[in-house]
């Protein structure tokens, strides 16, 4: 028998169910009849939409499927079956991360909740968002077209961000660190002085996320106080590792549920996400032989390759180094991609 693979999973975030994507649980997951039946009478029980009629739906609709309590949970379904549909006996799972809402996919994936308990909380926390705090977020890319980090322009993205959360009535803060990119959030008026007052930045303007609350933020707290209300007694300690949104690894039989509970519904939703970080420490901590990124969508895969240039990781100093190793040997393989799929189920 071929000696397994090691691999770290990435769980991804919202924004990775897109047209695109729309019946990807119904293309690639009708196998998977347990898990999407179990979705759908919870989703039933509460007199929302269930997850195969909006993957089912006849066209995408970016009014309805970005929306936070559509988005999220259609994106949690899409990952978890992902990871369900890995071939274990190739693949050996080192540790799993994610990036903002894909930490609460990473707690079911690396089995500190169930993965009906997981989906619990992407569904009340995808409601919170839609209904909860006024602001949202905007993306700033930091990088050149090789992917290598302009001198100086995070410093000057901070100090602005500084200078406009100090303003009367303004409200803006580091949402999340993503790979070569940034996304700040706050509430409207400090979003609209950023996009007067941000400085030029490669590749595109600063993007303002559609449907978007101001994740990782004070702005928050009613979501978090929200949070709190979900049943303690869900989480425990996982059973393989997993690496949070500040670079903190929660190690099975040395992982303290409350502390976790704690993180997850406090830390974690008012606090800055490090996704850059998280992925940098897994590759540094567990040297795997491979990274796979859980559908639906691969977006986050620049994202994830920003963070290893960034580091230096396997030598690679520039976009024109992973795009050959990956033509080589792929080492980040996106399960939203068909070919790259196709080596890990």
């Amino acid at each position: 028998m071929a000696e397994k693979l090691s691999a770290v999973i990435v769980c991804p975030g919202r924004g990775t169910y897109g047209k695109a994507e729309l019946g990807y649980l119904k293309r690639l997951h009708a196998d998977k009849m347990d898990l999407i039946s179990t979705v759908d009478r919870l989703r039933a029980e509460r007199g929302q939409p269930t997850i195969s009629e909006l993957d089912g739906a006849e066209r995408f609709s970016p009014a309805l499927h970005t929306r936070g309590d559509i988005a999220s949970p259609l994106i949690f379904t899409a990952s978890y079956a992902d990871f369900l549909a890995i071939d274990r006996s190739r693949v050996d799972i080192a540790a799993v991360t994610g990036n903002s809402m894909g930490w609460y996919t990473t707690l079911a994936v690396a089995g500190a909740v169930s993965a009906e308990h997981g989906f619990g909380i992407v569904d009340a926390m995808g409601e919170n968002s839609q209904a909860g705090e006024a602001g949202g977020q905007v993306l700033l890319t930091l990088v050149d077209e090789d992917w290598r980090e302009i001198a100086g322009l995070r410093q000057q993205v901070l100090a602005l961000v500084q200078s406009i959360n100090s303003r009367t009535d303004h409200a803006l803060y580091l949402s999340i660190d993503l790979g070569g990119m940034l996304v700040l959030a706050g509430n409207e008026a400090g979003l609209e002085t950023l996009l007067k007052e941000a400085p030029p930045t490669p590749a595109r303007e600063p993007l303002r996320l559609v449907n978007h609350g101001p994740f990782h933020t004070p702005l928050m707290q009613g979501s978090s106080e929200r949070a709190f209300q979900l049943p303690a007694e869900w989480l425990h300690a996982p059973k393989v590792p997993m690496i949070d949104g500040r670079g903190q690894i929660w190690r099975p039989f040395a992982s303290n549920a409350e502390a976790l509970r704690s993180y997850t519904f406090g830390t974690q939703i008012l606090e800055p996400y490090d996704f850059t970080h998280a992925v940098q420490v897994a590759v540094k901590e567990y040297a795997p032989d491979r990274i796979i990124l859980l559908g639906p969508g691969d977006t986050l895969g620049g994202a994830v390759a920003q963070a290893l240039i960034a580091i230096e990781w396997r030598g690679l100093r520039s976009k024109q180094d992973f795009q050959e190793m990956q033509g080589s040997s792929p080492f980040l393989l996106a399960m939203g991609r068909e070919d790259q799929r196709a080596l890990v189920i």
